[in-house]
Order: C-alpha cells, then sequence, then structure tokens
C-alpha cells in the first residue's frame, strides 16, 4: 500500500482516520487493508477517486507488451475487434482518498442504492430500492455519478469504458427528481448502467434419443408403474435420434475488462453405432439425424438400431413388459405366445394398443386390448376388453367392440359391432347391424339394426330384437332430427303468419298506393316538390313490400328443409320393415322377437309358439298406423 503524507497522524483510539491517499488497482482490497490496520470497520470508511488511469497493452506471441496510458476520453474509441483479441488486455489504477465516514447529516443516506452484475459480468445494473427516499438538490446530478462510478470501482468494474448509457440514466433519473423535487420509489427499479461484450457458449457434443420420449407427469396424475415402455413405436418420416456437433463458443469481454476464452468442447457422445435399411441418415453442418423410412418399433440389438414390425414375447405381463402402447396405424403386430390354459397371456390390467395382436393364451382380468386387427385363441375374462376394427375370440366372456366379429363360444359376455358372427351363444348380449349365431343356447340377447339369423335353436329365454336406433351415432341422429323438426315446425308456422298479415295489409293499400304513386310521378314530370307526406306513404309501402319479400324467401327455405328433415325420419322407419329375424330351426321352449318402430315410438312383441317352424320375421304395417309382427316369405 502506498501513502502519501509525511507523518501518520491518526489517533487509533478515537477511531478516526484523516484523510489518506492510495494509488491501487483494488480499492475494495484497499478499504479492508485501511480497516485492519486501524483497527476499524470497513463501512465506517468512504472514499474519493482523485484520478483515473486506464492502461492497454497488445501482447505478441506470448510475450508480454509494454503498458500504455490511455486517455479516458479516448476509451470507448477501442474497437470491438481489439477487445475481443486474447492478447489485448485493459486496466485501470485509481488514485483513491481514503477517510473516515463523516457525522454530518447526509443527504443520500435514505437513498438505497447498489450497483450489480450478471453472472458474466457482462452487464452491470443500477438498483434503487423500493422505499428509498431523495430530494433534489443543484448538485445532484453529478453527485449520482460519483456514487455510482465508486460503487463500480468498488465492484471492480472499469469505468469510463464498456458504459456509453451511464450519462443518460444518470439525467433522466435527476430529470424525473428535479420536477418531482421529493421522490419515494414505490417499487424497486434496475437500469442498465454497462454492457461489454457477452461470450456465446460453448456446446458440447450431444446424442438426443427422441424417438425415447418420456411423457411429463404432473403433480396430481397418477403414476402407471405398470407402463414402462416395452416398445417405441415410429412412424415413416419420424426423426429418431440425432447427433448434434459439438461448437465451439464466442469469446466475449467482462465488465471488469477480463477476457473470457471458450472452453474447449467435450466429444463424448460420437455415435458408434449403426443403423439398417429402415432407417436413413442425414449429415449437416450441425449435426446427424437419423429418421424412420418406414412404421413399426425402434429395435436396438447388437450396436445396431433397425425398424421392426413383429414382436414375438412369451406373456405381457407386470412383472414382463409392463403395459404395452403404440400407434394404431404404426404397423405393429405382437404374437403372445403363452397358450398354458391355466396361466394368463395378458395379466390383469394390461393395457396392449399396437396395431394387430395375436394371443395363443387367455387374457386377464382388467386387461385391455386395443389394435386394429386382434386374435385371442384362448379366452377372455369377464372384467376384459377388447376393441378392433376386426376381431376373432375362441371364447369370449368379457367385452369385445369391433366392425367384423367373430367368436367360436360366447359364454355371458358382451359384443358390439357391425357384423357379429358366433358359433356357439351360451348366454350374452350381443349389438351389432346383423348378427348371425349358428347355434344358440338360452338367455342370449341379439339386438341388431338389420338382421338376426339363427341357424340352430337349442334353448329359450332368447329375446332377438330389432332397433334401428340401436347404434347411439344412429339414435343421436334421430333425437336431433326430432328436436331440428321441431324447431324448424314453430319457426315455419311464425312465418306463414307473418307472411298472411303483411300479404293482407298490401293487398288492402294497393289501390291507396297506386294512387300516391300516380301522383308522384305527375308531381316530377311537372317539376312541382312533392309533398312530404306522399313522399313518406310511398316509401314505408315500398319497405313492406321488400318485408313481405324476405319473410316469402324465408318461409319457402325453411319450409323446404323442415320436409327434407320429416323426410329422413321417414327414411329411418322404413328401414325396420326391410329388417328380419331369421330362425333356420325349429321354435324351442319360450323365446321372444321384439321390433322397435321409431314413428310413433313403440315396441312389438312376438312370441314364436314351440315346435313352430316359422323361419322369417318381419314388422308389417296391417292398418294406416297399425303394425304388427308376422311371419313372411323373405
Amino acid at each position: 500500500m502506498a501513502l502519501f503524507g509525511s507523518k501518520k497522524t491518526t489517533d487509533i483510539s478515537s477511531s478516526k482516520i484523516r484523510p489518506i491517499v492510495v494509488r491501487t488497482q483494488n480499492v475494495a482490497k484497499e478499504l479492508v487493508s485501511v480497516a485492519k490496520t486501524y483497527g476499524v470497520s470497513v463501512d465506517k470508511l468512504d472514499f474519493n477517486i482523485i484520478e483515473v488511469q486506464t492502461y492497454t497493452r497488445m501482447n505478441n506471441n506470448g510475450k508480454d507488451a509494454e503498458w500504455e496510458e490511455v486517455d479516458s476520453n479516448r476509451l470507448r474509441e477501442i474497437s470491438e475487434e481489439t477487445l475481443l483479441n486474447a492478447d489485448f488486455q485493459i486496466k485501470q489504477m485509481y488514485e483513491i482518498e481514503i477517510f473516515s465516514k463523516s457525522n454530518k447529516e447526509d443527504l443520500y443516506k435514505n437513498f438505497k442504492l447498489a450497483v450489480g452484475a450478471n453472472a458474466t459480468k457482462c452487464k452491470v445494473y443500477l438498483s434503487i430500492q423500493k422505499g428509498s427516499q431523495v430530494s433534489y438538490n443543484p448538485r445532484f446530478e453529478k453527485e449520482l455519478l460519483v456514487l455510482i462510478n465508486k460503487r463500480k470501482v468498488r465492484a471492480g468494474m472499469l469505468i469510463n469504458i464498456f458504459d456509453e448509457m451511464l450519462d443518460k440514466a444518470v439525467s433522466k433519473i435527476s430529470a424525473h427528481i428535479r420536477i418531482e423535487e421529493e421522490v419515494i420509489y414505490d417499487k424497486n427499479e434496475t437500469i442498465l448502467i454497462a454492457e461489454s461484450f457477452e461470450p456465446t457458449p460453448t456446446t458440447d457434443d450431444s446424442i438426443i434419443l427422441h424417438y425415447d420420449k418420456k411423457e411429463e407427469i404432473g403433480k396430481n396424475d397418477k403414476v402407471d408403474y405398470a407402463s414402462r415402455g416395452f416398445i417405441k413405436s415410429v412412424e415413416a418420416g419420424e426423426l429418431l435420434i440425432e447427433y448434434r456437433k459439438a461448437k465451439l463458443g464466442k469469446p466475449g469481454r467482462d465488465c471488469r475488462g477480463e477476457f473470457m476464452k471458450p472452453k474447449e468442447p467435450i466429444l463424448d457422445n460420437k455415435p458408434t453405432f449403426t443403423v439398417d435399411e429402415t432407417i436413413r441418415v442425414e449429415e449437416s453442418k450441425l449435426g446427424i439425424k437419423y429418421i424412420a423410412n418406414e412404421n413399426g418399433y425402434i429395435s436396438y440389438e447388437n450396436n445396431k438400431y433397425q425398424i421392426k414390425t413383429e414382436v414375438d414375447v412369451g406373456e405381457i405381463s407386470f412383472k414382463t413388459t409392463g403395459s404395452i402402447a403404440s400407434e394404431l396405424d404404426a404397423d405393429v403386430s405382437i404374437n403372445v405366445k403363452e397358450a398354458n390354459a391355466v396361466k394368463d397371456a395378458i395379466g390383469s390390467g394390461m393395457n396392449i394398443e399396437v396395431s394387430e395382436i395375436h394371443v395363443e393364451g387367455n387374457v386377464g382380468s382388467g386387461a385391455t386390448i386395443n389394435a386394429v386387427k386382434a386374435i385371442i385363441d384362448g379366452q377372455t375374462h369377464k372384467t376384459s376388453e377388447i376393441t378392433a376394427e376386426d376381431i376373432k375370440i375362441h371364447v369370449h366372456k368379457g367385452l369385445a367392440h369391433g366392425g367384423d366379429v367373430h367368436v367360436t363360444r360366447l359364454e355371458h359376455g358382451s359384443i358390439d359391432g357391425d357384423f357379429v358372427e358366433v358359433s356357439q351363444a351360451l348366454g350374452g348380449k350381443v349389438n351389432a347391424k346383423e348378427i348371425v349365431i349358428d347355434l344358440c343356447a338360452s338367455y342370449v340377447k341379439a339386438t341388431a339394426s338389420r338382421s338376426i339369423e339363427i341357424k340352430k335353436l337349442q334353448g329359450s329365454e332368447n329375446i332377438f330384437t330389432i332397433d334401428p336406433l340401436m347404434k347411439k351415432d344412429t339414435k343421436n341422429g334421430v333425437d336431433e332430427n326430432k328436436g331440428s323438426i321441431t324447431r324448424l315446425k314453430t319457426s315455419v308456422d311464425s312465418l306463414k303468419k307473418d307472411v298472411d298479415k303483411y300479404s293482407t295489409l298490401i293487398e288492402k293499400n294497393m289501390a291507396s298506393f297506386n294512387d300516391v304513386k300516380k301522383r308522384l310521378l305527375q308531381y316530377k314530370k311537372n317539376g312541382v316538390k312533392m309533398p312530404e307526406s306522399f313522399v313518406k306513404k310511398y316509401k314505408q309501402f315500398q319497405k313492406t313490400q321488400a318485408h313481405l319479400s324476405v319473410l316469402k324467401k324465408e318461409y319457402a327455405q325453411k319450409s323446404d328443409q323442415l320436409k327434407l328433415l320429416t323426410t329422413r325420419t321417414a327414411s329411418f322407419q322404413d328401414n325396420i320393415f326391410d329388417a328380419r329375424i331369421i330362425n333356420r330351426d325349429r321354435w324351442v321352449g319360450y323365446n321372444e322377437i321384439r321390433f322397435k318402430l321409431i314413428d310413433p315410438p313403440m315396441e312389438l312383441s312376438y312370441k314364436p309358439q314351440e315346435g313352430s317352424s316359422e323361419k322369417i320375421f318381419a314388422v308389417v304395417e296391417v292398418e294406416d298406423g297399425e303394425f304388427e309382427i308376422k311371419a313372411v316369405k323373405s
């Protein structure tokens, strides 16, 4: 520490330090040193900046050059190219006067200022704390600049460089306080007062497995521990894997004048795996992309990635694969080989979603399968659910939803499809457009919208129903149609009244209107000003005619729409007359045939006599509005 003065005259016991002049590069360190020497707290010390000297040098090939002083006014002229040169160095020396803080009133004691920087020290901010109070005085702007620069050098930041915006910021604060005379800040304020060159960080190389995306789980979401991503389905054109090459960052220089060299990138992820023709490779300056050429699931074996479409597993259970989820259009097929009748091939609670699945064994309780095509060689549990466009089940006890559904033996299960074929029905529920049962035992409820065919009947307590609204979408369509008809009919009736009203009004006043029109033409021909009352009456009649025209047009449109909707409802009703219930065998036991009509809404019932050979049944209109179920020839 360099001291200027002939003799140290400070009285330590009084804890009062007379001014000491020091030349230093580190103001904060110098203050701590003086405080320690004189046994006082550093908070009791203050300082003034007497002089600032800035030095620069450009080293050459690692050899240090001589420092050269630069005039403060030229500091901001140093080019960006120079400042971002690793061989360029800059430093400042400060001549300061250190002294004990005065006991006299501090005008800025309630003006809570702080100078801070971001993590890289490339941006310096002035913070004014909420609740700060300050009054204007003629020296305020100059003294504020001094306060800021003192805090900057104490924080190790250079002054008179990188701080082009400082003068403007100080002037803005000063102008505000000068206008208000006294200001109390009602919120924290942060102002940028210096900005140097922020470095661009280096990016290390990386591998991103896009196919292995993990769904984010919310705080309140239930975690499905049974789903462990046994297969990862992919689609053609999907980005599977991406290698991002390392990128060297750009240098910077912080507001302390320190050069910031970017770190060398770490290369730990360069691909060592291979791919086959199912995956294409696209390389660029930025990296390498691995893209799927076809649908399926991604497989990684022997350090090779490829896309496959078939998976063979022994069983699907919580202990082995967990639930399996794949896109329905990903063309993934699963073959489950567990054929042991005692064990479940699809374990309890498992959820499977694939394009195709072939299960050689049983489907356990609570299991669900969603596929385009599903084949179950074993049996389904009563709490299981199978959904697919094409379904084949050997023994069915659960729920099945599909398009074409073929079941060898139905044992009190439920089927909902378009075309359903059951070889042997031993109780259960079937809903479809068309149903064919080869052998029907007892307690079967079959409901169709078009036809039910029984090839051999061996039981009783069966109910065969034709219901045009059996399908939910059809029922919703009819309900919506009825609602629309009701609303349209009300509107059409109201429009008809308005059309009649305005037609009568115009008809009654037509002679008067023609007379007014004739007189107005005469006035116009003779160049005489037309009476206002005549003109008003003429325009009012014209408006009435225009309004009637609009009403007639709307009435015609809505009448046509009502006719169309009424015809649509009739078409639903007509379908039931084409529907058939067919028993190719003789009737045995107690069985019931039902037909449900739409308009009027009613249900017809018929119980064929035991031993009867009547085979084909339909609903016919025996009299106007009266319907019966009768045996027909075809």
